[in-house]
C-alpha cells in the first residue's frame, strides 16, 4: 500500500466514526467508563478525594476482662465490663455483640450451610462420588465430625446486666446477640454493662479454627501438654458505621471481622508454670516473671539480636513438672480493635527491641514464643522476620503503632490480631533426636510471619471491613509481604503474589470478581490475596511508577490509620494522590472476570513513496523481481524447455524492451503537478523531509482476546542487535477495546527484526505465544512413561491374590 493512501485510509476511518458505527450496532463497550455510578456518593463522612470527611465518626468500645483457663477441662470462664460510647449522630435503642464461638455449635448457620465437597471453612476437603467411584471423605474430616459430635461448643452466656445489677434483655441470633437498652443511647453518651460467659475450647487440629488448643501427648509430663491460642474468645461489639449501620452479618468463617477500637485491661489466670503472650503490655511482670527474666527483658530492649527471656532449658523444665497453682497475668492495650492471647508451659520466649526514633513508640519489642518443636527454625527466623516486617511496612505506611509485635507458634497456620500473631511452621524430629526443616518450611515461616505481622498495619490499624471485603486487607498485605519477601531474600521461592502467578486463576472458569462478598468467594486465596496483590504490583511497577504509587499508598494508610475505610475510599485516594485516573483499572481488575491476553496479530512495514517516477518505479520493479520465482517457470527452466519469444525474434515489440514500470512523460508531469499541489510551505517542507529521511514505518495490529484492557508493553529488537522497551498506555483501547493499530516510526537503517508484547511478564498476559512477532517455536519437553497397570478390580488377578501367589509379569 502506498503510504499516502494508507494515511488517507487512517483519516477516513476516524475513531469517532468507528465508535459511532460500533455503538449503533450495540457492540461498543466503554472500558474507561467512570466508576461514579458504582461507588457511593461522597458525603460529610467520606469525601470525594477518598479522605475521611469533616464529620467522620466511629464508635468506641472499652473492655475490662477477667478470664480463667481451666487446663484440664480445656474451658475458659470470663467476665467483662464493657463501656460503649456512641459517637454517631444516631440514637441507639439496642447494641449488637459478636459471639464468634457460636460458629462451632451444631446448629450454626456455618455448620448447616457447609456443602459436601465444597469450600467454606479452613480444613480438609471432601469430594462427591463420580461414576462408579465412591465419594471421598478425608480422615481429617471424619475427625472433625467426631469432635463436633462429642463436644458442646459455643458460648454459655450467663449474666447480661448494667453495673447496678439490672438485667438486660438479650436475644441470641446465631453468632450475634442483641442487647436491648433500658433507655435509648443518645449521641455522645456511653453505657456500661457486664457480661459473664464460658465456653469449651475447640481442638484446632480437629475442627480447623482460627484459635483453640493443641495437645502434645508425647511430652515428658504425664498426660502431655497443651498450647492454647485464645482468639474470638470474648463477646465483642459489632461495628456500627456511617455506611451500613450495624454490621450484623452472620459469622460464617471466611469473612473475618470488622470491629471497633477501644482500650483493654485484661487479666488471665492460668497454671503457674505457663507463659502467656498477649495483645498489649504486661502490667505485672514482677508477679509472673522471675527477677532474671525481667532483667533479660529489659536488656533485650537495646539488643542487636534476639535474646532469650525464657530459655529452652527453662521451657523444658516447665514441660517436665506439673503446676503447683495458678498465676494471674495482666495486660493493658490502648486503641486496639481486638485482643488475643496464648498460654502454654511449652513456650520458650525471645525478644529484641526495634527502634523507631521519633515515633510514638520509639522502642517496639519484637518477640517470639515457641515450643521445642519449633527448633532452630524459629530461633533463627521468627523474631528477625518480625523486625524486618516493621522496617519494610513502615516505609509504605506509618511507624509501627504499638509497643509490642509478637509471633507465637501453635496449631493455627497463620492468623493476626493487634500486637500478636499465630504462626504454624515447625521442624521435623529425626531418629537421632536432631531437628531439621525443609526449604518450604523455611519459606513458610518467614513468609507467614511477615504476612501476619503485616496485618497489624492492615487491618488491625487501617480498620477495613474483613467481613465484606477480604481483599482490602489480604490483597494489600499480600502485596506488601511479597515486597518484604523479595527484600529479605530475592532468591527464595516466593509465590502467589505477582502478576505471572495469577494467570491460571484468571483464566479459569472458577474465577469470580474481587468485589464478591467474602463468604461467597469460591477460591479465596487467589481471589482475595493473589489477584489484588498482582494488581498492585502492576500499578506500582508498570502503570503509575514506584514513586507515585508509594506516595499514594502512604497517603491512604495515613488518612485511614485507626479509622474504617471502604473500597471507594481506597480507590479514590489512590487516584487522587497519584494523579492518575484508574477507574478503568478498578473496573476491569476488581469488578469483572476478564483476563489479560493481548495478541500481536500482524506487523506491516511501510516505506514512503517519493512520488518521483524515476525513483519509485525502479524500486517497484526491483520489489517484483525480488518475489519468489513462479514454480512452473522454475521447473520449465530446470527442464530446459524452449521459450518461444527467444526462438522467434519476429514476434517481439516495444513491451519486450519496456515493462510496466517504464517511466513516461505523463508520469513526470503527474509528479510535477503533485509537487505544485503542495501549495502551502509547511506541506512541501514536511513532504521533502519525509522523503529525505526515508524512515521505516511499522503498523502493529493488536487484538484484546482476554477482555481486560492493559498497557501494551513492547520489547523491540532491531537488525543491528539493539533493543528498546516501549509502553503504550492502556488508554489506547479507549475507543475500541477489542482491536487497535499503532504506527511506530524508526529512522532509516533502524529496522525491526522482532517484537514481543509484555517481554518481562509484567501484566499477567495469559498467552505469551501470541505475544511474539514473528511467532516463535514454542519450547517444551517430552517425558517417556510406562503405562500403568490396571487399577480396577476387574483388571486385577484376584485369583492369584487369593492364592497368595505372585506371578511374573507378562512380557
Amino acid at each position: 500500500m502506498r503510504f499516502i493512501a494508507f494515511i488517507a485510509a487512517l483519516i477516513i476511518a476516524t475513531p469517532a466514526l468507528a465508535q459511532g458505527i460500533e455503538q449503533t450496532k450495540g457492540s461498543f463497550e466503554d472500558k474507561f467508563r467512570q466508576l461514579d455510578e458504582v461507588l457511593p456518593d461522597p458525603n460529610v463522612y467520606r469525601n470525594a478525594s477518598g479522605a475521611p470527611g469533616h464529620e467522620y465518626w466511629q464508635q468506641q468500645a472499652d473492655y475490662r476482662i477477667t478470664a480463667e483457663l481451666d487446663e484440664k477441662k480445656r474451658r475458659l470462664t470470663a467476665r467483662a465490663t464493657i463501656r460503649y460510647t456512641n459517637n454517631s449522630p444516631d440514637a441507639l435503642p439496642w447494641i449488637w455483640m459478636q459471639l464468634d464461638q457460636n460458629i462451632f455449635r451444631k446448629d450454626s448457620m456455618a455448620e448447616l450451610t457447609n456443602t459436601f465437597g465444597g469450600p467454606g471453612r479452613r480444613g480438609p476437603s471432601v469430594s462427591a462420588a463420580s461414576g462408579d467411584k465412591p465419594a471421598k471423605l478425608s480422615i481429617g474430616e471424619l475427625r472433625r465430625q467426631q469432635s463436633m459430635a462429642d463436644n458442646d461448643f459455643g458460648y454459655d452466656i450467663g449474666a447480661v446486666r448494667l453495673l447496678d445489677g439490672t438485667a438486660l434483655d438479650h436475644t441470641i441470633v446465631g453468632t450475634l446477640m442483641r442487647i436491648d437498652l433500658p433507655t435509648v443511647l443518645a449521641p455522645e453518651q456511653s453505657v456500661e454493662f457486664e457480661i459473664e460467659w464460658a465456653y469449651n475450647i475447640v481442638e484446632e487440629n480437629a475442627v480447623s479454627a482460627r484459635s483453640g488448643y493443641e495437645h502434645f501427648p508425647d511430652d515428658p509430663r504425664p498426660g502431655g501438654n497443651d498450647i492454647f491460642l485464645l482468639a474470638q474468645w470474648f463477646p465483642r461489639l459489632v461495628a456500627y458505621s456511617d455506611y451500613e449501620g450495624w454490621h450484623n452479618k452472620e459469622f460464617l468463617g471466611r469473612g473475618e471481622f470488622t470491629l471497633e477500637f477501644g482500650n483493654y485491661d485484661v487479666t488471665m489466670t492460668v497454671p503457674d508454670d505457663h507463659i502467656v503472650a498477649s495483645t498489649g503490655m504486661l502490667s505485672n511482670p514482677e508477679e509472673v516473671l522471675t527477677a532474671t527474666q525481667r532483667q533479660r527483658l529489659a536488656a533485650a530492649r537495646s539488643a542487636d539480636e534476639p535474646m532469650f527471656i525464657v530459655t529452652p532449658q527453662e521451657a523444658a523444665a516447665n514441660e517436665r513438672t506439673g503446676p503447683s497453682g495458678t498465676k494471674t497475668w495482666r495486660f493493658s492495650a490502648e486503641n486496639v480493635r481486638d485482643f488475643a492471647w496464648a498460654s502454654s508451659r511449652k513456650f520458650m520466649w525471645d525478644a529484641q527491641g526495634h527502634q523507631q526514633p521519633g515515633a510514638e513508640n520509639e522502642t517496639v519489642m519484637a518477640m517470639s514464643f515457641w515450643p521445642k518443636e519449633g527448633g532452630e527454625l524459629w530461633r533463627k527466623y521468627s523474631t528477625a522476620a518480625v523486625v524486618h516486617t516493621m522496617k519494610v511496612y513502615s516505609r509504605f505506611s506509618f511507624d509501627y503503632p504499638y509497643p509490642t509485635a509478637q509471633s507465637v507458634n501453635g496449631p493455627v497456620g497463620g492468623m493476626e490480631y493487634p500486637m500478636i500473631t499465630f504462626n504454624g511452621p515447625r521442624t521435623t524430629l529425626n531418629k537421632d533426636g536432631t531437628r531439621t526443616y525443609s526449604l518450604s518450611e523455611k519459606v513458610f515461616l518467614v513468609g507467614v510471619v511477615i504476612h501476619e505481622i503485616g496485618h497489624i498495619y492492615f487491618p488491625m490499624t487501617v480498620n477495613s471491613d474483613e467481613r465484606q471485603w477480604t481483599w482490602m486487607d489480604e490483597g494489600l498485605n499480600s502485596f506488601l509481604d511479597s515486597v518484604a519477601g523479595y527484600e529479605w531474600d530475592p532468591d527464595m521461592p516466593w509465590g502467589r503474589s505477582i502478576a505471572r502467578d495469577l494467570i491460571p486463576y484468571m483464566t479459569s472458569s472458577q474465577q469470580v470478581p474481587i468485589m464478591t462478598q467474602s463468604d461467597s468467594v469460591l477460591n479465596l486465596g487467589p481471589n482475595a490475596y493473589g489477584k489484588p496483590s498482582a494488581a498492585y504490583h502492576i500499578l506500582r511497577d508498570t502503570i503509575i511508577g514506584r514513586e507515585r504509587f508509594d506516595f499514594a499508598l502512604r497517603e491512604y494508610a495515613r488518612r485511614w490509620k485507626h479509622k474504617r475505610p471502604t473500597p471507594a475510599d481506597f480507590f479514590r485516594t489512590m487516584e487522587e494522590a497519584s494523579g492518575t485516573d484508574l477507574d478503568w483499572f478498578w473496573r476491569g481488575w476488581f469488578y469483572t472476570t476478564d483476563h489479560v491476553d493481548i495478541s500481536l496479530d500482524t506487523i506491516h512495514k511501510l516505506r514512503i513513496d517519493t512520488e518521483d517516477p524515476d525513483i519509485d518505479l525502479p524500486r517497484r520493479r526491483q520489489e517484483l523481481a525480488d518475489e519468489p520465482e513462479k514454480v512452473g517457470v522454475r521447473q520449465n527452466r530446470e527442464q530446459r524447455l524452449p521459450i518461444w519469444v527467444l526462438e522467434n525474434p519476429g514476434v517481439t515489440d516495444f513491451y519486450d524492451d519496456n515493462d510496466q514500470f517504464t517511466v513516461t512523460p505523463k508520469d513526470r508531469k503527474s509528479y510535477t503537478e503533485f509537487l505544485e499541489s503542495l501549495d502551502e510551505e509547511w506541506m512541501r517542507t514536511a513532504f521533502d523531509r519525509a522523503v529525505e529521511e526515508d524512515a521505516n514505518y511499522y503498523v502493529l495490529s493488536f487484538s484484546n482476546k482476554g477482555g481486560l484492557v492493559m498497557p501494551i508493553i513492547l520489547g523491540l529488537t532491531f537488525d543491528d542487535g539493539s533493543t528498546e522497551k516501549m509502553m503504550i498506555p492502556a488508554e489506547i483501547w479507549r475507543r475500541n477495546s477489542r482491536r487497535v493499530k499503532k504506527l511506530l516510526v524508526f529512522p532509516k537503517g533502524k529496522e525491526l527484526s522482532q517484537v514481543v508484547v509484555d517481554p518481562n511478564w509484567e501484566t499477567a498476559d495469559a498467552n505469551i505465544e501470541n505475544n511474539h512477532y514473528p511467532r516463535r517455536i514454542i519450547p517444551s519437553r517430552v517425558e517417556a512413561f510406562k503405562s500403568p497397570d490396571p487399577k480396577s478390580r476387574t483388571g486385577r488377578d484376584l485369583m492369584g491374590e487369593a492364592q497368595g501367589s505372585k506371578k511374573s509379569s507378562k512380557k
